[in-house]
């Protein structure tokens, strides 16, 4: 360890313990900033558990080893897993230590820790698909069990049920497509990040602020995770691993469907989490549709089982030349769309349609550009 390195660690070690003392906790919790609380201890822990876990999995040779030029995989050198371990305990600790529990969400973060040490075990020891698939529909039960579920539908019981299957649906897809994307340096917690934040804005905008704390440790520890992940010009020191990425996408899929985003008004109910997932519903749903129609994939299972570099940021590459581009590129689409979802917000149906419009205009520019991508990726 440099001396800056081990300074940077004694900094954050002093900032976690201060926060962690009452006095302290009530000078952030006395006016109402809670969510800065949360935020700040979040990403202290993650910061400084990072390296110490990049140094753990060197050690325990919990490293992902890249499969070569034609393999799905895009780093060049054998690469530190287990960053999802700084994270989880990030957003862990953070929501335990803020004290505040809305309905639904101990359960769902005992039903994430099952996903994530799940998952854990699995970048040390890979598991096949299929188990792997029936634990994530399992947890995606357990999930909707817990509290994480929609209520678009209405209440009788017919509702209740569509309710249970798009939520079903739901937290499988967004668990799937963010470790899907996952695949390039900085875009796995930076999307969560963003993600994490505009679900939060738009908590406290519906009075939700628990929610909204929640939401903050997964901000808090993205933000602290993310220097050692995206390091423009150089390689990422870590990656999340699956650990990380299912972790934070069972997580941020349960904290959309715990909460009610429209009030009376189901088009701007609907628009909240459809634009601020915008990206992983389009990555999902553009693969999905790919495949099918090339003939690559015929049965469920092959597609869970399927890889390859025909995602979205992979083709975005080939046109723009660059990774760190790329990802800032990804980003800022889905800046673009988290505010839209703020703005919906204040709209009435009418507007929302239009922003959902605009969100749809916006992917359609993605998709011309990652078509031309995938021409010369073939050619």
């Amino acid at each position: 360890m440099t001396q800056a390195a081990g300074w940077r660690s004694a900094t954050l070690l002093m900032l976690v313990v201060a926060l962690l003392l009452p006095t302290v906790r009530r000078l952030f919790f006395d006016p109402g900033n809670r969510w800065l609380y949360v935020l700040f201890l979040s990403f202290s822990i993650t910061a400084l558990l990072t390296p110490w876990v990049r140094r753990l999995a060197h050690v325990a040779g919990a490293l992902d080893i890249p499969d070569g030029p034609d393999g799905r995989k895009i780093h060049a050198a054998p690469t530190a897993l287990l960053g999802g371990v700084a994270v989880y305990v990030g957003v862990v600790a953070s929501i335990v230590a803020n004290g505040v529990w809305p309905p639904g969400l101990a359960r769902t973060l005992i039903v994430a820790s099952g996903v994530f040490l799940f998952s854990l075990a699995d970048d040390l020891r890979p598991v096949g698909t299929r188990l792997k698939l029936a634990v994530f529909m399992l947890a995606a039960v357990a999930g909707v069990a817990a509290g994480a579920r929609a209520t678009v539908f209405g209440t009788s019981p017919l509702g209740e049920t569509i309710n249970a299957i798009v939520s079903f649906l739901w937290i499988l897809g967004i668990l799937n497509a963010l470790n899907f994307l996952d695949g390039m340096d900085g875009l796995g917690p930076g999307l969560a990040g963003l993600i994490g934040l505009f679900t939060g804005t738009v908590a406290y905008q519906t009075g939700q602020p628990a929610l909204g704390w929640a939401a903050a440790a997964v901000v808090g520890s993205c933000v602290g995770f993310f220097p050692f992940n995206f390091r423009p010009g150089q390689r990422a020191t870590i990656f999340l691993g699956d650990a990380g990425s299912n972790f934070l996408g069972f997580v941020l899929a349960s904290i959309a469907l715990m909460g009610y985003w429209g009030d009376a008004n189901p088009v701007v109910a609907i628009s909240n989490p459809l634009l601020i997932f915008g990206i992983l519903i389009y990555d999902m749903i553009h693969i999905t549709v790919t495949r099918i129609t090339s003939g690559e994939v015929t049965t469920f299972y092959e597609w869970i089982h399927y890889s390859g570099k025909d995602h979205f940021h992979h083709r975005l590459q080939a046109v723009l030349g660059n990774r760190a581009v790329t990802v800032v590129f990804i980003l800022l689409v889905n800046v673009c769309l988290g505010l839209a979802a703020l703005a919906v917000r204040r709209s009435d149906t009418v507007g929302a349609l239009a922003l959902l419009l605009q969100a749809v205009l916006i992917l359609t520019l993605f998709t011309i550009l990652e078509r031309r991508g995938r021409r010369l990726i073939t050619e």
